[in-house]
């Protein structure tokens, strides 16, 4: 009987039609963008610059961990929180997938599982729930409205309506039962959790001009989310109620704080850990008989090293950006010590930074293990999918898909003649369906070869010595760390950073209007001496990310 009376009463709340959740009480959404008409950019390739114009407004479903991060915020730890929509990654962000999902029956049945089983854990324990709610509900209706009136503002990031108030406090009257004076109150919050203000991010803007402009608590949402992973905080939240993000100094001010917190650091990790594929090491395996040096934790050490990286030079040291390639210095662990073979510090504990010698051919973002591995195929180095990743995710220069009815079996010739990795790859690129593909790729992936499946160094190959030697732009260089070098100084790699850092905020593709945003952001980051924080915080700040095109009529 109760939960009857709970879905009659949010019947004007949750409607599911054709996969799409809507809250008749809020605005309109704009029309989805259906995801075949996407295509990633071209190359990035310098030319003439047309004015600025806004990109299109999305409607996001929250991806899976913006949804537990908001949850962990509202309520605490030790919560079961289910997800049901697994996340999608379209190039390469699963910002840009929720854009573009629709929400299946399954779903909103999560949704509505999740919240009971939340609500059920806070207010079954009376000091959470008091923590949350701050008062005991009575006959009058001054708790609940309360509450409920703190609840919105924080779980949808804006500040309800009166009518969407009254609402919810009318479902806590008429749901609460004669010997739970608390269970209305529980019914009233696990309504608010399934509503689209909150699973989605309904940030629509208002006319400006021929243009949306976020609103300031739209804005609070934007930050946060791209940012933090996760909802604003009350300080953001106030700031959206003075209008202060209103205002491209107002969005400076609170970027730069939200910056100084701890928070930012997984934010960021996150843009990278989709930005260069770690996710890949998730599922990473290896023959043991041909990689003992493979443990069942070395694909989480290779991971937490690239994040020690990034967070090292973009927060610790605050630095130019591109040292990342360049870098001398690691973090390891023992086993990654054993797998790099350099000693690990007496007295170390867990990951210690270390120098590595300058005789190492070792050094930067690029060899390291976890980067080597997720570019390899499973038990062979791979030059054409090392290549590709430098071209694509570096660079922004895309690789042409490789036919249909290619051979990619490159394996030994009959004759028993054993012929090394490169020159198998010479005799494949003599086919003039394959040439397209690994002339781009392979001259840049060779460079590699001194580094195994799983990043170990090597320097034989079939009994012969190994050549490393590559090309790019156009000039021949030997090893990864030449090839870093290059890369640490290609003006293609510091717009790329840029381009992938403004997909991954927006939650879209940039669209053809944005080049000169994307160029003036481009330049600002050269400015401040490539340092990443503050291209994030001149993102924020930028018209691009305030403003958005009107919704197509």
């Amino acid at each position: 009987m109760r939960t009857v009376r709970l879905l009659a009463a949010l019947a004007p709340v949750v409607l599911a039609c054709n996969g799409v959740i809507r809250d008749p009480s809020t605005r309109t959404p704009p029309t989805r963008t259906d995801a075949r008409t996407l295509t990633d950019a071209t190359a990035d390739t310098p030319g003439p610059v047309a004015p600025f114009e806004p990109g299109s407004l999305t409607f996001p479903r929250l991806t899976n961990s913006q949804y537990r991060n908001a949850l962990t915020e509202l309520f605490g730890l030790g919560l079961t929180i289910e997800t049901t929509e697994a996340d999608t990654n379209p190039f390469l962000f699963t910002n840009i997938g929720a854009s573009l999902a629709t929400v299946s029956q399954r779903g909103v049945e999560g949704w509505e599982r999740t919240s009971r089983a939340v609500t059920q854990t806070i207010f079954a324990d009376p000091t959470r729930r008091m923590a949350l709610v701050g008062c005991t509900p009575d006959a009058t209706d001054t708790c609940a409205r309360t509450f409920l009136q703190r609840f919105l503002r924080r779980a949808w990031r804006r500040p309800a309506e009166a009518e969407e108030l009254d609402r919810y406090v009318a479902l806590a009257r008429s749901t609460t039962a004669p010997d739970d004076v608390w269970s209305g109150l529980r019914y009233a919050t696990a309504g608010a959790l399934q509503s689209p203000n909150f699973v989605y991010r309904v940030e629509l803007g208002v006319e400006n001009g021929g243009r949306r402009k976020y609103t300031a608590h739209e804005m609070a949402s934007r930050l946060a989310f791209a940012l933090w992973d996760s909802i604003p905080d009350e300080e953001l939240l106030a700031a959206a109620d003075n209008n202060s993000l209103s205002t491209e100094e107002g969005v400076r001010a609170q970027a730069e704080r939200m910056l100084r917190s701890p928070r930012a650091r997984a934010g960021v990790r996150a843009f990278f850990v989709q930005y260069l594929g770690l996710s890949a090491l998730d599922h990473l395996s290896r023959d043991a008989a041909q990689f003992p040096q493979m443990t069942v934790t070395l694909a989480e050490s290779m991971r937490k090293e690239v994040e020690l990286l990034v967070e090292d030079v973009v927060f610790t040291q605050d630095v130019d950006f591109r040292q990342l390639f360049s870098q001398r210095q690691s973090f390891i662990n023992p086993e990654l010590a054993q797998l790099y073979n350099v000693p690990y510090p007496a007295g170390g504990a867990g990951f210690v930074r270390v120098d590595l010698p300058e005789s190492s051919q070792r050094g930067g973002l690029l060899t390291t293990a976890g980067i080597l591995a997720i570019t390899s195929h499973q038990n062979s180095t791979s030059p054409t999918a090392r290549g590709r990743y430098v071209s694509e995710r570096l660079r922004c220069e895309p690789v042409p898909d490789p036919p249909g009815n290619v051979q990619f079996d490159l394996g030994q010739p009959d004759g028993g003649m054993r012929l090394t990795l490169r020159e198998r790859l010479e005799r494949h690129r003599a086919n003039p369906a394959c040439s397209a593909c690994h002339l781009i790729t392979d001259p840049l992936g060779l460079g590699f070869e001194n580094f195994d499946a799983i990043g170990a160094l090597r320097t034989m190959e079939e009994g012969m010595a190994i050549d490393a030697s590559g090309e790019i732009n156009g000039e021949m260089f030997v090893g990864a760390r030449a090839l870093s070098a290059r890369l640490a100084t290609d003006a293609r790699v510091a717009r790329c950073v840029v381009k992938q850092l403004y997909r991954f905020a927006q939650g879209r593709l940039d669209a053809p209007g944005e080049t000169a945003m994307l160029a003036q952001l481009t330049t600002r980051f050269e400015e401040n001496g490539f340092r990443f924080k503050r291209l994030l915080v001149e993102l924020f700040a930028s018209e691009g990310f305030r403003f958005a095109a009107p919704p197509s009529s």
